[in-house]
C-alpha cells in the first residue's frame, strides 16, 4: 500500500505544491530529514537563495536514496526562509527536485536561521511501506 493523499472537496484546494494531508500505510518505515541548508559536499554555501535552495533538495534527495527512499515517499516538508522575495526560488527548486509529487506543507518566513549565510533551511519526513 502506497501513502495516500488527501484534498477534499469540503476544503478550499491547496495554494501551491502541496497535499492538505497524506496517510501512510500501517507498518511504513518512516525517514525524519533534519533541517537541511544549501551547503555543498565540500562546504561551500551558495549566495543565493535559488542556489541554497537547489543544494537543500540535492542533499535531501541523496538522503532518500541513501535510505532506499525516493521523493515520492516524502510527506511533510518545512521550509524555513528569511525573506518572504525567495519563495519564487523556493518554490522552482522544490518543484524541481519533486515534479508532480505534492507532500504536505508548511512554508514559514523567519527572521533569521542559525548562521547569517543560510537564507533557506527545509526538513521533511518520508514514509515507505
Amino acid at each position: 500500500m502506497a501513502n495516500k493523499i488527501y484534498n477534499p472537496a469540503a476544503v478550499a484546494p491547496p495554494v501551491g505544491s502541496y497535499s492538505h494531508a497524506i496517510e501512510t500505510p500501517p507498518n511504513a518505515r518512516w525517514l525524519t530529514i533534519s533541517g537541511q541548508v544549501g551547503v555543498a559536499p565540500d562546504g561551500k554555501v551558495g549566495a543565493t537563495a535559488a542556489e541554497q535552495a537547489e543544494q537543500i533538495w540535492k542533499n535531501i534527495l541523496a538522503i532518500l536514496a541513501d535510505a532506499g527512499m525516493g521523493p515520492e515517499d516524502l510527506v511533510k516538508v518545512t521550509t524555513y526562509l528569511t525573506r518572504k522575495e525567495d519563495i519564487a526560488d523556493s518554490r522552482a527548486a522544490r518543484a524541481k527536485a519533486l515534479g508532480n509529487h505534492r507532500p504536505a506543507s508548511t512554508l514559514v518566513v523567519i527572521s533569521a536561521l542559525a548562521a547569517p549565510q543560510y537564507l533557506i533551511e527545509i526538513e521533511a519526513e518520508a514514509a515507505k511501506a
